[in-house]
């Protein structure tokens, strides 16, 4: 497992809605945020080894994985609102 590398703030001082994602709430974005992780297109970037650190921080035994936020957050990141929510709803 290995952490994540996260930014000090969110870029032009607004953070993405990150609760977009399925499986992220308001507490979970909050540890995110706290991780420094504030935009999709850093979710986007994860490894496997970024994912398993994440989930077993946050105690989401394999959730991660299962609801692909990398996946989601890389469509969400590229624009793809409509491919999605096609996909997963309107998320969160």
């Amino acid at each position: 497992m290995e952490r994540p590398k996260g930014i000090a703030a969110a870029r032009g001082g607004k953070a993405e809605d990150l609760q977009r994602l399925s499986g992220v709430g308001l507490k979970n974005e909050k540890i995110l945020h706290t991780l420094g992780v504030f935009h999709f297109d850093q979710i986007a970037q994860w490894s496997a080894k970024e994912q398993a650190w994440v989930d077993d921080h946050l105690s989401f035994h394999g959730r991660i994985q299962r609801e692909e936020w990398v996946r989601q957050a890389g469509l969400l990141a590229a624009g793809k609102d409509a491919e999605f929510e096609k996909e997963f709803g309107t998320g969160g």
